[in-house]
C-alpha cells in the first residue's frame, strides 16, 4: 500500500502532547487524524517520529500514513485551511512502502529557550527564567561531560516503555542567544522521555550554583531519575529537527502561499 509522510510544525501549548491518551483527546496526532480523515472520508491513523510532551512544540516533525487510493488533489492546502491556528502542514511526500517515520529517524535535535527579562511576548516558546546570575561555563562543563555518556537512564522519566536507555548525543551546548536570552542545543540519535528537560532543569541547578558539576556526574552515572530535576517548563522546548537518510521521493506536494 501506497506510504504518505507529512512534515509538520506546531505550537504545542494548547494539546496535551502528540500522541493520543484515552484521558486527554486534545492531542497533536488526534486533530490531524480527524481533519485527514474528514478531507479522505476513510478513517486514517499517523505514526509519528517523535512523541513531543504536552506544551512542547515543533519546527519540524514528520507523520506517516498509508493510502490506497491517491490523495485528494490540494491535499495540504485543505489540510491547512481545515486544521487549527497551531499547526501546519509543511509538505505531503510519497516514500517506499517500508519506511516507518519513527524508526527510520537517524537523529533529532531539540532546542530549550530561556529569557531572564520578563517579556511576554516571549512566553510561548521561550522559559521566562529570572534566577541570576547564571554560570553558563559550568553549564557548558556539563555539555561536555554528556556528550562522552551513552545511558540516560537517570534522566528518563519512568514508564517510558522503551528497551534501551543509550543514546549517542553528537550536539550538546549552551549559547547566548541574545542579551538576557540563552539556548540550550541538542542532538542525538534519539532522545528518552523528558530527557531535554531533565537535562536542562538539572544543568540549571549547576548554573545557580545549586549543584556543583561533580553532583551532575553523580547523577548522571547514579542512573536514578529521582535525583533528577525534571521541573524545566514544557514551553522552553522545540523539536527543531527530525533527519532521515532520504531515498528517493517518489512525489510530493509542498504548502503553498
Amino acid at each position: 500500500m501506497p506510504r504518505y509522510f507529512l512534515e509538520i510544525s506546531y505550537i504545542g501549548t494548547a494539546y496535551n502532547g502528540w500522541q493520543i491518551q484515552e484521558n486527554a483527546p486534545k492531542t497533536i496526532q488526534a486533530e490531524i487524524n480527524r481533519v485527514l480523515s474528514t478531507i479522505l472520508r476513510q478513517d486514517i491513523m499517523i505514526t509519528g517520529s517523535s512523541r513531543t510532551d504536552a506544551g512542547v512544540h515543533a519546527l519540524q516533525n514528520f507523520a506517516h500514513f498509508d493510502l490506497e487510493t491517491e490523495p485528494a488533489p490540494m491535499l495540504v492546502h485543505k489540510l491547512n485551511f481545515m486544521l487549527s491556528k497551531d499547526i501546519a502542514i509543511r509538505r505531503l511526500f510519497r516514500v517506499s512502502p517500508q519506511i516507518n517515520s519513527r524508526f527510520a529517524a537517524t537523529g533529532r535535535s531539540y532546542a530549550y529557550h530561556i529569557h531572564q527579562r520578563k517579556d511576554p511576548f516571549l512566553n510561548v516558546t521561550s522559559c521566562y527564567y529570572p534566577y541570576r546570575p547564571l554560570d553558563l561555563e559550568a553549564m557548558n562543563d556539563c555539555c561536555r561531560i554528556i556528550l562522552e555518556h551513552r545511558d540516560f537512564a537517570a534522566f528518563s522519566k519512568r514508564n517510558t516503555q522503551v528497551k534501551t536507555s543509550l543514546c549517542t548525543l553528537s550536539q550538546a551546548t549552551w549559547e547566548q542567544d541574545r542579551e538576557e536570552r540563552l539556548v540550550f542545543r541538542v542532538s542525538a540519535n534519539r532522545f528518552l522521555r523528558g530527557m531535554v528537560r531533565g537535562l536542562v532543569g538539572t544543568m540549571l541547578r549547576v548554573g545557580r550554583g545549586k549543584l556543583t558539576r561533580a553532583d551532575f556526574q553523580r547523577i548522571l552515572d547514579s542512573g536514578t531519575p529521582h535525583k533528577t530535576d525534571f521541573s524545566a517548563p514544557a514551553n522552553g522546548l522545540t523539536l527543531l529537527e527530525v533527519r532521515y537518510n532520504w531515498p528517493d521521493i517518489l512525489w510530493q506536494e509542498e504548502e503553498s502561499a
